[in-house]
């Protein structure tokens, strides 16, 4: 029962979504003439492939009217002339009187879609044209403005579907160039912005390379002794005996890690991180290479598989080489930087 309810709801509110909204004036918009009824009962009668009548009302103060053919491929305007101010006076009941340049007429309101203006015993019968509107409103309003008050010659307007459907076609197709110019500026700059950062890395690693190379063999000496005294210290055994029990660790103790690190190789942790902007996971993963640890525990300790460490490895030689690289020439790499 409540399903039921919630659907009729739903089905409520879309409804009142997919309603149009109230028009703020009656007239507002495109009328076609149908028929007119004279007072000794003949009837006039105006069909689609004829020329009709149109009237194009801007709110409730201004009406252009012009004729109009209309077939599948076009749309002819004939005598686009008349322009009156108009005055709508509601009587109520959807009666009103309709003043057109200070001429009363009597008008009613049969529904949203057609109106019935009355003149000399006449009685006109208009419907709404909102779809005409749509389509061509914004042309037809153009050459009526054009031509206000010319009445010296019967004028044609062809407005052509043909023809609107070309420049539709020029138009995104002009649109899909200026797409088309943004899209490789971006590729451009995307590629010259890889292109310099890829130079910046290369020096980075040249920078590395000599200076490992050209370091003196009393500081290598140094480095070697701290290494060794390193590596069999309480804080080193304690975190081996951490990782190969397979416990967690915290943040805190990851930046106690960090801090061991730096003071065995104090440069090494600057240039991992001007090499490439590293997740957590790589950058640990990094550390625990560069202080010995196995790929099994690293795995173990980051709770991943070691084919997921393994493919971490490669993946970073690729990102800092630019060549496709094996897990081991990653850790060969991270183990000659401030060494």
């Amino acid at each position: 029962m409540k399903i039921h309810s919630y659907l009729l709801l739903s089905l409520l509110l879309t409804a009142c979504s997919s309603s149009e909204e109230p028009r703020e004036h009656l007239l507002q918009g495109a009328w076609v003439l149908s028929k007119v009824e004279y007072p000794m009962g003949g009837v006039e009668t105006f069909p689609v492939q004829d020329m009709r009548p149109l009237r194009i009302y801007e709110g409730d103060s201004m009406m252009l009217q012009c004729g109009l053919t209309q077939t599948a491929s076009e749309l002819v305007v004939h005598y686009p002339y008349e322009r009156s101010r108009i005055t709508l006076i509601s009587k109520g009941r959807g009666e009103y009187v309709y003043l057109e340049d200070e001429d009363p007429r009597p008008l009613t309101v049969t529904d949203d879609t057609t109106i019935v203006i009355q003149r000399n015993g006449r009685l006109y019968t208009w419907h709404r044209a909102d779809d005409l509107d749509r389509e061509w409103g914004e042309e037809i309003r153009a050459i009526i403005a054009d031509n206000d008050l010319n009445e010296e010659a019967a004028q044609r307007y062809v407005l052509s579907a043909k023809e609107r459907t070309q420049e539709n076609i020029i138009h995104v197709f002009v649109y899909a160039c200026i797409a088309i110019v943004i899209l490789l500026l971006l590729i451009a700059h995307i590629a010259v912005t890889n292109h310099k950062a890829r130079l910046r890395l290369q020096l980075q690693l040249q920078q590395i390379r000599e200076e490992h190379e050209e370091r003196p063999q009393s500081i290598r000496h140094a480095i070697e002794r701290m290494e060794k005294d390193y590596f069999v210290s309480r804080d080193y055994l304690s975190l081996q005996h951490r990782i190969a029990t397979g416990q967690r660790l915290k943040d805190e103790e990851w930046n106690g890690i960090e801090e061991q690190v730096k003071k065995v190789y104090p440069g090494f942790c600057s240039q991992l991180r001007t090499l490439y902007p590293m997740s957590e996971l790589e950058y640990h993963t990094c550390l625990l290479i560069k202080l010995r640890i196995a790929p099994t525990d690293i795995a173990a300790v980051l709770s991943r598989d070691v084919s997921t460490i393994s493919t971490v490895r490669s993946r970073l030689y690729k990102k800092v080489f630019g060549r496709k690289g094996g897990a081991r020439e990653w850790d060969d790499f991270i183990l000659s930087m401030g060494a």
